[in-house]
């Protein structure tokens, strides 16, 4: 029976082996920033590619984008990253601690039950947190006012005082998408309703971290930006919440870990007509609800933003640049007219599309498919560790082994590896003994092993193992290749 999986044994499993590095450990690591090692970045390259296949490979409405990381300020000015993207946090006047209000947890009554008072964001003020404890020293109620703290990232462009200007790292990928829907528009010959996909790096300075890289200031995402007519948007959004929500099932993650949380009408953002997270039960404390993914309908802010911060760019220049003092032209009465618009030739209609957006962080889902994963179990008196992963997701797909390192074992298994390679990632291993050797592939989350044994030299045979029940089946080498392709539907 699988036992209850803790953080803890995750992270030692990482480091163990080579799946995730805490960044720069020679020096000490450097907080939230971690590296990926030879597992790690197999097993999330396999992540993002299964994410590509069903998103944009296998559907007919989709096409693909890669933006660059660095963009106009004016970007930002228009989306509203650079005014409103902010945290509010507050200091403990005890130990200087600086908290996100949000995640301020409140202290237990005299029933030992936590006090759950809601206080909206909006009206939050330092009297609001007179129930809230300090995460770092424990202190109740001594809080400074709240203040916003911003998000992104900084830094400047420009080798001339002259000529440079600051500019932000994105905080998300979204805004490439809308600054290119005209160049897609005119490139490729997509028609509504269609989606526009991209896997990028994205950075926010976050106040708060958490718990390995489930929350870090530099991520990865996987965002979908998918346009359809005003009055379909809700289809749409009903649509990518069930397409969304089978790709975590179909790759393995168990229904009893996975749930929607629609957002409460005080939580959406000011342009949102509804938005739900698809929710991973994290081995975080007894077990935490967090965020894998949020599919939200934008409605057709995003294009109307752009095409007023479009009209706005002159003023840019004329206030050398500075961002504050820049106020976004007024939306036109006509902006259904506007570069960013669609033209309907079928109902000879113009509008400015609705967006359903589908973000995954694609860290968050590689430790979720880490946890899930993960499986100990008794076999003849030992300890088993090994990584249950869907085969489409396992970092190495074959291990391939001579029984010993003699008797033409070893030329006949590099043969056979030399041949399988081309197909699937593999690894062939001839150290210590051969149950040692399939723990270690157990625990690397390797689906299936090849072993060459004496039987082989006579027949032509080989032993293939199976990672989960470890049941052996003999297979003619000739047959190797097609029967693991069937096996790992590749």
């Amino acid at each position: 029976m699988a036992k209850l999986t803790k953080l803890d044994d995750i992270v030692s499993l990482c480091k163990r082996r080579g799946f995730i590095f805490q960044s720069s450990e020679i020096y000490g690591g450097l907080a939230s920033c971690y590296d990926y090692g030879p597992l790690g970045v197999e097993l999330k390259n396999n992540v993002k590619k299964a994410w590509w296949k069903n998103v944009v490979q296998m559907r007919d409405d989709v096409v693909g984008l890669d933006c660059s990381i660095l963009m106009h300020p004016m970007v930002w000015k228009a989306s509203g990253h650079a005014d409103k993207f902010a945290d509010l946090i507050a200091e403990c006047k005890k130990c200087n601690t600086r908290t996100r209000v949000d995640h301020l947890k409140d202290k237990t009554n005299e029933h030992g039950e936590e006090h759950t008072e809601h206080v909206a964001i909006e009206s939050v003020s330092g009297q609001n947190l007179i129930n809230k404890i300090c995460p770092a020293c424990g202190i109740v109620g001594q809080f400074t006012e709240p203040m916003p703290f911003k998000l992104m990232f900084e830094t400047k462009m420009g080798a001339n005082i002259d000529d440079s200007m600051t500019i932000q790292l994105r905080p998300e990928t979204a805004q490439g998408i809308f600054a290119n829907f005209r160049n897609v528009l005119d490139s490729t010959r997509v028609k509504i309703p269609f989606g526009i996909a991209q896997i990028g790096k994205s950075f926010r300075n976050e106040v708060t971290t958490k718990a390995f890289i489930f929350r870090t200031r530099e991520f990865e995402q996987a965002e979908l930006e998918f346009f359809c007519e005003p009055g379909t948007d809700m289809d749409w959004y009903n649509h990518w919440k069930e397409t969304r929500f089978k790709w975590y099932t179909d790759l393995g993650l168990k229904k009893e870990n996975l749930r929607f949380r629609e957002h409460d009408p005080d939580e959406l953002a000011h342009y949102a007509k509804g938005c739900v997270d698809v929710e991973y039960k994290f081995p975080f404390g007894s077990g935490d609800w967090q965020e894998l993914e949020g599919i939200a309908n934008r409605t057709d802010y995003d294009l109307r933003q752009h095409q007023r911060g479009m009209r706005t760019l002159n003023k840019w220049y004329e206030n050398d640049r500075d961002l504050s003092k820049i106020e976004l032209a007024s939306e036109a009465e006509d902006y259904n007219k506007g570069p960013l618009s669609y033209f309907d030739e079928q109902k000879k209609e113009r509008y400015i599309p609705y967006v359903i957006e589908p973000s995954a962080g694609m860290d968050r889902s590689t430790l979720a498919f880490l946890v899930d994963a993960y499986d100990e179990e008794e076999v003849r008196g030992e300890t088993r560790n090994l990584l249950r992963f869907h085969p489409a997701l396992a970092p190495i797909k074959v291990g391939i082994f001579p029984l010993v390192k003699k008797d033409g074992m070893p030329e006949v298994a590099r043969k056979i590896y030399d041949n399988l390679k081309k197909y699937f990632n593999c690894f062939y291993d001839e150290k210590s003994a051969v149950g040692r050797r399939y723990r270690r592939q157990d625990e690397a989350g390797t689906p299936f092993c090849v072993t060459v044994d004496g039987q082989t030299l006579e027949d032509n045979t080989v032993t293939v193992r199976d990672r989960d029940s470890m049941e052996q089946a003999r297979i003619t080498t000739d047959n190797v290749l097609n029967y693991l392709r069937g096996k790992l539907d590749m």
